[in-house]
């Protein structure tokens, strides 16, 4: 348990780093996200009109047959600075990360006996990358409307960093000689 608790943690690490990567110096993570034209005076409606943080969704389900056509969409919203990267959502992704990598390292100890090589094993951990996109990503695109560059870039972002992890951990987690 020692060693799948080790190799959690540095593919945790890894995942971490690729993220800072492809977010900071790649671009990967802000495909899709636009500029608001007119930000300053959306930015004031918005704040003169929702007080409450919150998860929008425009026009509501049940108003949405009584309203003529216009914009929808969805909005998560902050009346304070939020958005601010603070230490605390950096600790918190770092942990995340990790416990991905955990339940990655977990799983591929369980399929070990199938996964013929190191080649096997840093492919079924990138699965995990593509599962995480097609779950949560795609879903998104579909009902939402998240743009297709976006899911795109989640895939590409998903699909590298779990490759990295499976990297890592077949590298520290090699089957047991009998």
């Amino acid at each position: 348990m020692k060693r799948i608790l080790i190799a959690s943690v540095l593919g945790g690490i890894v995942l971490f780093i690729w993220g800072a990567l492809s977010h900071m110096v790649f671009g990967i993570g802000d495909a899709g996200v636009k500029s608001m034209p007119n930000e300053e005076a959306v930015r004031s409606a918005l704040g003169a009109n929702i007080q409450e943080a919150g998860f929008y969704f425009f026009p509501t389900p049940d108003a949405e047959q009584n309203l003529p056509a216009g914009p929808s969409g969805i909005l998560i919203y902050h009346p304070d600075d939020a958005l601010q990267m603070t230490s605390k959502q950096l600790i918190t992704e770092l942990i995340t990360n990790i416990l991905c990598a955990w339940i990655a390292a977990m799983l591929m100890m369980k399929a070990m006996g199938g996964l013929a090589g190191t080649g096997a094993r840093v492919m079924f951990v990138a699965m995990l990358g593509l599962f995480a996109t097609a779950a949560v990503d795609i879903p998104y695109w579909n009902w939402y409307g998240f743009p297709g560059d976006y899911t795109l870039g989640a895939l590409i972002d998903n699909l590298i960093g779990f490759t990295l992890v499976g990297v890592m951990l077949a590298w520290r987690l090699k089957p047991i000689q009998k």
